[in-house]
């Protein structure tokens, strides 16, 4: 086991992540599926998906050590899920996945600490996140961090979004980027 004390990086994870994403997604899939009144359980994701967030810069990573501890995706532009506010400069931040070695890290923190500098370097207004349903555990683990919580939205378009979004409703969450 890795120390609570040894040091964390945020990088971009590579093409040679990619199983060890996936791996971490079943893992996170599985834990949602054990967990009692889970609202949702992530669907196998496509690995074209993956593979392009990788290609354009999309995927990154939290090493603790060597071992990579968390991964997520980012895009600047979510439509399907945002609708008219998808037009406000933005981060998205989507499919936060922990190694279960390493839950109750504060890795959620960091990575939205994280993103509030990578969105001021790429001069965005907002970092803004979603999450299927109305999961209790998550709206107070995201406010905690310091997102808004938004509230519900049903979802209409959903066709180019991943399984779990289909006939979804939504729970939002912003930050506003401070200049």
């Amino acid at each position: 086991m890795v120390s609570a004390s040894t040091a964390r990086q945020l990088l971009p994870s590579t093409p040679a992540d990619i199983d060890e994403i996936f791996r971490l997604y079943r893992l996170a899939a599985a834990y949602q599926a054990a967990t009692p009144g889970a609202t949702v359980v992530w669907p196998d994701f496509e690995r074209g998906l993956v593979a392009q967030e990788l290609a354009e810069g999309r995927q990154w990573k939290l090493l603790v050590g060597d071992t990579i501890a968390c991964v997520w995706a980012i895009t600047f532009d979510d439509p399907e899920i945002w609708g008219a506010r998808n037009a406000d400069p933005a981060i998205y931040i989507h499919r936060i996945a922990t190694n279960p070695d390493f839950r109750g890290r504060g890795f959620v923190a960091a990575i939205v600490q994280w993103a509030v500098e990578y969105a001021r370097q790429h001069h965005k207004k907002f970092v803004r996140l979603d999450t299927v349903g109305e999961n209790h555990g998550l709206i107070a683990h995201y406010t905690a961090c310091g997102f808004t919580y938004l509230g519900l939205t049903a979802l209409t378009d959903t066709a180019g979004l991943p399984a779990h979004y289909h006939n979804a409703t939504v729970s939002l969450f912003e930050l506003p980027v401070a200049g």
